[in-house]
């Protein structure tokens, strides 16, 4: 009898940046992320971008940028790739190495168990002050704003990203 102890290799930031395709690494651990979102998908977090951006742009002191899809090098071995992030911080790589200010994520029938576990704990260790997951099937919103490191869902849909800045979400217009 053979017994094996086989451990997966662990990859870093400069295993994944040399890879093909779209990826996520969660400690170390890839996570090969779909071809292309559904249409739904696409059309949802297409009216919260609009949304966002058409907020941010009303507040002349606001400093914050959206960002789509941009790489978050968390550390060496965590490297996601959120739906929509808002940044209040000049980047200065082409890629995330700071935590955004809000994240949203657009909920799929193949990344929901994902987004409501893995990256939920990740976004609340790393100190991202509002989680938004949307879900298009159910037509839901959920807000969890940063509060004493933990997670608490709110109702609020006026969120005060920064000083002067804020963001107002009709999340009846995604679902239209």
């Amino acid at each position: 009898m053979y017994l094996f102890n086989f451990e997966p290799p662990k990859y870093t930031y400069n295993d994944y940046k040399n890879w093909k395709d779209d990826w996520e690494l969660v400690n170390g651990y890839p996570i090969q992320l779909l071809p292309s979102a559904i249409w739904k998908h696409s059309q949802t977090l297409s009216r919260c971008n609009f949304q966002v951006v058409k907020s941010l742009e009303q507040n002349e002191d606001c400093v914050c940028n959206v960002f789509i899809e941009l790489d978050w090098k968390v550390n060496d071995f965590t490297i996601l790739r959120p739906d929509l992030m808002i940044v209040c911080e000049d980047l200065k790589t082409d890629f995330l190495e700071f935590p955004p200010t809000l994240i949203v994520e657009v909920l799929t029938p193949a990344t929901t168990v994902r987004d409501r576990t893995i990256k939920y704990e990740i976004y609340q260790s790393q100190g991202v002050k509002f989680y938004i997951l949307l879900d298009y099937i159910k037509k839901t919103a959920e807000i969890f704003e940063l509060k004493n490191n933990r997670y608490e869902q709110i109702n609020n849909l006026d969120l005060e990203i920064e000083k002067n800045c804020f963001v107002n979400f009709d999340f009846e217009k995604l679902w239209k």
